[in-house]
C-alpha cells in the first residue's frame, strides 16, 4: 500500500472520530501511529511472503545442481580423489547452506575429514589448525582442569572453555566456538583480562589460532568447530577460580574452577 492511500485512510478515520471534549491531539496521533504501524505490518507481510515464493522457486531451481554436486563428489570420494571431492562437497555445501536440500551436520562433517584425507594446509587462524592448539605436554604446569565450571551469565552461545593450563609463567586458557552459519567469524579484542580470586586484572599477553581486533577469524561452514588459546600471566598459586571477560562482549564467563 503506497503512503498516499495511508495518508487518504487516516484522513478519513480522523473525520469519524468521536467530537468529544474529551478527544485530544494525543488520541489522534495515537490513532494515526497504529494505521500507519498496520499498514506497515501488512506491507511488510506481503513483502517477506513474495521473499518466500522466490526463494522456494529457487531452491527448486538450484535442486540439480545441488544433487549433480553430491553425485560427482561421491565419485571422486571413492576413487580416493580427495581434493576434487573436496571441492564438490563444498559446492553442494553451498547451495545448502542457502536452500537446506539436507542435514548441514552431515555435509560438515564430511568436508571436515576430507581437510584431513586431503592434507590441506593453511597458514592462517583456522580450523585446520584445531591440533596446535592441543599441547602435547602439560607437565610443564602446575596444575591443570578439564572443562572447568564456570558461570556465563550473558550466554555466549556456541563458546565453551575445554581446559585451563597454569603455570609459574602463564595461564593458559582452551576454547573452541562451533559455528552457527557459513562463514562465520570470530576475534578476540587486546582488552580481554582475567581477574583471580586472589589478585587483580592480567591482560591479555598472546594468543593461538585465532586473530586479534581489528583482524577476523573465519569459520568457513556451520557446526564446524575452531580451537584456539588465551594466554595470560600467571595468576597467584593459591587461585582457585578467576573471571574471563572481554569487555562490552557476552564472553564474560565467572567462577572458572581453575583447581
Amino acid at each position: 500500500m503506497k503512503k498516499s492511500k495511508l495518508l487518504v485512510l487516516a484522513l478519513m478515520l480522523l473525520m469519524v472520530l468521536p467530537a468529544s471534549a474529551q478527544w485530544t491531539n494525543f488520541d489522534t496521533q495515537n490513532v494515526i501511529r497504529g494505521v500507519f504501524g498496520t499498514a506497515n505490518a501488512a506491507i511488510q507481510s506481503s513483502e517477506r511472503k513474495k521473499e518466500m515464493e522466490i526463494l522456494a522457486r529457487q531452491k527448486v531451481e538450484f535442486e540439480q545442481s545441488y544433487l549433480d554436486a553430491m553425485a560427482e563428489a561421491k565419485d571422486f570420494e571413492a576413487n580416493g580423489n580427495w581434493e576434487e571431492a573436496l571441492e564438490k562437497y563444498e559446492e553442494a555445501a553451498k547451495l545448502n547452506c542457502k536452500y537446506g536440500y539436507t542435514d548441514q551436520r552431515i555435509l560438515t562433517r564430511k568436508i571436515s575429514s576430507l581437510y584431513v584425507k586431503g592434507g590441506r594446509q593453511d597458514d592462517g587462524p583456522s580450523i585446520l589448525n584445531n591440533d596446535k592448539t592441543i599441547l602435547a605436554d602439560y607437565s610443564a604446569y602446575r596444575y591443570t582442569r578439564e572443562n572447568p565450571v564456570f558461570v556465563n551469565k550473558k550466554q555466549a552461545r556456541g563458546v565453551k572453555i575445554l581446559r585451563v593450563a597454569c603455570s609459574d609463567r602463564e595461564t593458559r586458557v582452551e576454547m573452541e566456538m562451533e559455528a552457527s552459519s557459513a562463514n562465520s567469524s570470530l576475534y578476540i579484542s587486546g582488552a580481554t583480562y582475567i581477574k583471580g580470586d586472589k589478585g587483580g586484572k592480567l591482560g591479555l599477553v598472546g594468543v593461538e589460532n585465532i586473530t586479534m581486533y581489528p583482524a577476523r577469524t573465519y569459520i568457513p561452514w556451520p557446526y564446524q568447530k575452531l580451537r584456539f588459546a588465551l594466554i595470560f600471566p600467571e595468576l597467584p598459586s593459591d587461585a582457585r577460580k578467576f573471571n574471563l571477560i572481554e569487555p562490552s562482549s557476552t564472553w564474560q564467563f565467572k567462577d572458572i574452577r581453575c583447581r
